[in-house]
């Protein structure tokens, strides 16, 4: 069974992102400095695919896989801490 994301929304210091299986997983938007630096309206605007999310003004896409294994924006994802 594949698990997609159904809604999003946001407070001040999470994203939170209902899931097809009933969960829901609030991510901090630090982890998404994009998404952190951007205004409501921007983040609102966000397009829900069976792939993820997407952001066409942000240029910013995450998928639900990535945030169910903790990952974080490219710049600062597990692996990339790992080796600097």
């Amino acid at each position: 069974m594949s698990i997609s994301a159904t809604e999003v929304r946001f407070d001040t210091d999470t994203m939170w992102v209902g899931l097809s299986d009933g969960r829901t997983l609030g991510v901090p938007l630090a982890w998404f400095p994009r998404l952190l630096e951007a205004s409501p309206d921007d983040r609102a605007a966000v397009q829900i695919s069976a792939f993820g999310l997407h952001w066409e003004t942000l240029d910013e896409d995450i998928s639900v896989p990535a945030l169910l294994a903790g990952w974080r924006d490219v710049q600062s994802s597990p692996i990339n801490s790992l080796v600097s």
